[in-house]
């Protein structure tokens, strides 16, 4: 057996308990000071450092306005790390990691703070061994995207020396129709190369949404019924039971449908439709994902098969909340949506004629996100007329969040002497059936970044796709009315129903 020069002879590649541990290298949060950053972000760096995934000279740049000095960040980090971390806090893995963190102060247009950014970066590379490896993390509001991006640029930051690598890693919402996302995807790759520019969609990097591929190619048992011949629809629902929050500024304007659709749901309905790729490898999943949105169709009346709504003043959970018009920094008379559904169809072999049905929306029932294929029913029952009253079709539910797993629904008979038969669920539970936790979706994908593993991100063809065919439906919603409106607390306006009992089916109650 040969042995590459420098590899350990004792490692065997196949050994799967070996995590994949990144190289040397260092990230940079631009933003550093929001949410996202304080509840996800800096939280997942402490998990991977504590999982021993990063290398033991990692770095950490936060750059922002405040006046603060590396000792008033590394206090930040500390505090959002033992309120939001996943894993038990340890003072040595603390110890190693505030080694190599440090904090720059100034504004995005600030070419001096930019310098000092570079200086920053140059001094962790010796005292850190980080060897020139930094992704370079835009926590911050899509306007200042394109400003970030060019300084840069400007200042050197983006430049691929040899043997090392500079990587962007960019929020959603990436654009907010065709022609920006292209704008933004030209500027960007005239900085980064393509291969470079990890778009977050933090769905993606939910174990089940990955359990998806897991499901449908690691089994036998789905293959045969996963199209149009047994499956009557799909339901891709995200719902969420809070507000707004203090998002007023970004929210009104964008609306449910541009912050969800656009990009979580439309990736459920590409993994959930695509053809089996022929491996793993970014490329070829791509590939048949984006086979999946040039096929997509909307439906030719959009007034019957598109619903956009607000929520109104209600009482939900017990507590009387605002209606949308009424939250803090809304317009009263805007009309963004925070409730959408809307009906597509897959133009190919395997989906042609079943309907896609996804929806979104704020201030509804509960917290949930899942994907629901449900069966046709059978076409003959030899039972007597009253025995199936309770029997409802046959359903493959994946529970994206928050209690993950898979659930099927089926009917049996009713104990008893008679022969009834009403529908039961046989559940599979992520956190019954594994001792080991889900990591946190940022905790993969930062992970990820740093090993250059694309698999998980959109790419721009992905991004483009989505907003062509989203865009259509937003222009017809800019000129045809106003949005249906509905209580908070409940599952969306009585038009959403209406739309699904035209085409003789109703949504499912999560």
């Amino acid at each position: 057996m040969s042995v590459v020069p420098g590899a350990n002879p004792l490692r065997d590649a196949q050994d799967r308990r070996l995590p994949r541990i990144a190289g040397p290298s260092g990230l940079v949060i631009f933003g550093v000071t929001g949410d996202l950053s304080r509840k996800k972000l800096m939280p997942a760096v402490y998990d991977l450092a504590n999982r021993g995934l990063l290398p033991p000279g990692f770095s950490l740049i936060g750059f922002a306005r405040r006046d603060w000095e590396d000792e008033d960040f590394a206090q930040v980090v500390h505090d959002a790390v033992k309120e939001h971390a996943r894993t038990p806090f340890r003072e040595e893995v603390w110890q190693q990691l505030i080694q190599g963190m440090r904090f720059v102060q100034g504004n995005f247009d600030d070419d001096e703070a930019f310098e000092t950014l570079k200086s920053t970066i140059q001094e962790l590379d010796k005292a850190q061994g980080t060897g020139g490896n930094f992704a370079f993390y835009l926590s911050v509001p899509p306007k200042f995207f394109p400003k970030v991006v060019q300084q840069l640029k400007k200042h050197g930051l983006a430049d691929q020396k040899e043997g090392s690598w500079r990587r962007a890693v960019i929020e959603k919402p990436f654009g907010h129709d065709l022609a920006s996302a292209q704008e933004l995807n030209q500027l960007v790759h005239d900085v980064f190369p393509p291969n470079e520019v990890f778009r977050i969609d933090h769905y993606l990097g939910k174990e089940t949404v990955q359990n998806i591929l897991a499901l449908r190619f690691a089994n036998t048992m789905w293959e045969p019924i996963w199209n149009r011949s047994y499956v009557d629809h799909v339901q891709i629902t995200m719902a969420e039971d809070i507000g707004i929050g203090g998002r007023a500024g970004y929210y009104d304007g964008i609306g449910a449908a541009r912050d969800v659709i656009q990009n979580h749901l439309l990736q459920l309905l590409a993994l959930t439709a695509m053809e089996e790729p022929g491996s793993f490898h970014p490329k070829a999943l791509v590939a048949e994902k984006l086979k999946v949105l040039t096929a997509v169709e909307l439906p030719e009346d959009l007034g019957l098969h598109t619903v956009r709504a607000q929520y109104e003043h209600a009482w939900q959970g017990g507590q009387e909340v605002l209606g949308y018009c009424e939250e803090e920094g809304i317009d009263p008379k805007s009309t963004t949506d925070t409730f959408a559904a809307i009906k597509l169809t897959i133009n190919n072999r395997r989906w042609a004629g079943v309907p896609f049905y996804l929806r979104t929306g704020k201030r509804l029932g509960r917290r949930v996100t899942e994907i629901a294929v449900v069966f046709k029913r059978a076409p003959y029952l030899p039972f007597e007329s009253g025995a199936t009253e309770e029997l409802g079709g046959n359903a493959l539910v994946i529970r994206v969040q928050p209690d993950e797993g898979v659930t099927v629904r089926f009917g049996s008979k009713v104990p008893g002497t008679s022969m009834e038969v009403r529908d039961v669920t046989m559940d599979f539970a992520y956190g019954e059936s594994f001792t080991e936790s889900s990591p946190e979706a940022y905790e993969r994908l930062l992970l990820d970044v740093l090993l250059g593993d694309a698999n998980l991100f959109p790419r721009h063809q992905e991004v483009e796709l989505s907003w062509t065919i989203l865009d259509p439906i937003e222009e017809y919603w800019d000129k045809h009315g106003k949005p249906a409106k509905y209580a908070a607390g409940t599952w969306g306006p009585a038009e959403a129903d209406e739309m699904l009992a035209r085409d003789g089916r109703s949504w499912r109650r999560p």
